[in-house]
Order: C-alpha cells, then structure tokens, then sequence
C-alpha cells in the first residue's frame, strides 16, 4: 500500500483496492506516504553524522523507491542495513533485489519478537550489535494494537541496544482528523483481520520512547521533525503522522 501510495509499481490488486478506500476518506495520506521518506531522509543524515552507520529497518514492505540502505549508502559508503520483515512476497522479492549487496540484508522477523530477532545470523552477518545502531520503525506499530503488548516489546528491544543506540518511529495519530478516525480504523482492522483498534494519540506514541533520551525536537508531526527548509513547514498537523528519534544513553 505505501507503494500504491508514493506512486510506484510494487504492489497488488488487494493493496490498490485497500488504498483506495483509505484515500477515499483521506486523500491526504498520498501526502504522509512522501512526507515519511522525507523524515526517514532527514533522520539518518542526522544519525550519520552523529556517527550511526548502521541500521536496523523493522517492518519494511516492498522496496519502494528511497529505501534506507540507498539513502545511508548515499551519506556514507560504509553504511550497513538490515530489513526486516514477516511478509514471505517481501522477503523473496527483497532478497533478490538485494542480493549483490554485502552490507545489505533481509531478514524474517518482528517487533513482537526481538531476541529472535536479534539472534537471527543473517542480521548478525551484517549487524555488529555491539556497536551503536539504529532501529528505524516507520509506520509498522500503528498496525500492532495494545493486545500484542508492543509497548513491552519495544522496550526489550530498548534494553538490548548498545549504549549510543537510537530507536526512529513514524506512527500515524488521528488526533487532528477525529471525524475520520473510525472509518480508517474500521478499513485496517479489516485489512489486518484484527478485532482490536491500533490508533493511538501522540501521547500514547509517547510511550515508545520511555527509557530513551529525545532528540530535539522530540516527537512532533514529521513536518516539524528539523526540516531542511523551515519555512516549508505549512499546517504540520494536515500529515497526521508523528515521528521522533530516541537515544540510549551511556552507562
């Protein structure tokens, strides 16, 4: 569906079909679809040049234009980045894409499963875990309702972080577009075959983030999350998406 959405040919008719309907009710989700690889652009030139080159992309879908592995390799040739995914098309189509990639990886796996993750000898072959990394999560735990325990789960993957570890999330909040709040919950509960609702508010988001440092400044609509051009930044709350970068810090 992010493919669908930022324009590509990645995709199928079951994602075209669930786009649709989500743009029926928010036409301005082609908007937050661009808005999010512009964060993601923003974040590692950041993390590069606070020294992080190597990076952990937790629920990526169908490479889609500017993925991580592109945009790091781009800011610095030593850039190392491992995809994670449970989505078997994914996983093989990714794989094949990327396989002439040495620093480059894809792996099976989730946020509901960190240590397996973590263990995971395809990651490890590309990942040194004792080193400083980030773990990007872009849109992926806005479809993880409070039943699947992420809150927790992110916290493991927290605490098995190196020091000098950062943790990106993207998570859509419907705080500003309450009127359009259930439809949407109602299409994705369908999509994901969930009975429970995974919206949260930004506050709620917020919780992410216990145990990390914010990086300024903090979690804000992904407009405002250090635009390269501050005058650009236009009705921020209009991309109902919220994104912020955590650190571990030292000791």
């Amino acid at each position: 569906m992010n493919d669908y959405f930022l324009g590509g040919k990645d995709n199928f008719a079951a994602d075209r079909e669930a786009a649709e309907e989500i743009l029926a009710i928010a036409p301005e989700v082609r908007a937050m679809a661009k808005e999010a690889q512009d964060f993601q652009v923003r974040v590692l030139r950041y993390l590069i040049g606070e020294g992080i080159t190597q990076f952990i992309n937790i629920g990526t879908g169908l490479p889609s234009g500017y993925n991580t592995h592109q945009i790091a390799q781009e800011l610095t040739p030593e850039a190392r980045t491992a995809y994670v995914s449970r989505d078997p098309v994914v996983l093989s189509h990714a794989r094949a894409l990327l396989a002439l990639d040495a620093r480059t990886t894809v792996v099976e796996g989730d946020i509901l499963h960190p240590a397996d993750l973590l263990a995971d000898a395809r990651l490890r072959g590309v990942i040194d875990l004792d080193r400083p990394l980030a773990v990007v999560m872009l849109g992926v735990l806005q479809f993880t309702p409070d039943a699947d325990d992420p809150f927790k789960r992110v916290a493991e993957l927290r605490d098995r972080l190196p020091a000098g570890g950062h943790m990106v999330i993207a998570h859509a909040v419907l705080d500003s577009r309450p009127e359009s709040a259930q439809p949407i919950v109602d299409v994705y509960k369908r999509i994901l075959g969930r009975e429970e609702d995974p919206s949260r508010t930004r506050e709620q988001v917020l919780g992410f983030f216990e145990g990390l440092r914010l990086i300024e400044p903090g979690l804000v609509y992904l407009r405002q999350w250090r635009p390269a051009n501050p005058l650009a930044v236009r009705r921020p709350e209009s991309v109902w998406m919220v994104g912020g970068v955590g650190r571990k810090e030292d000791g």
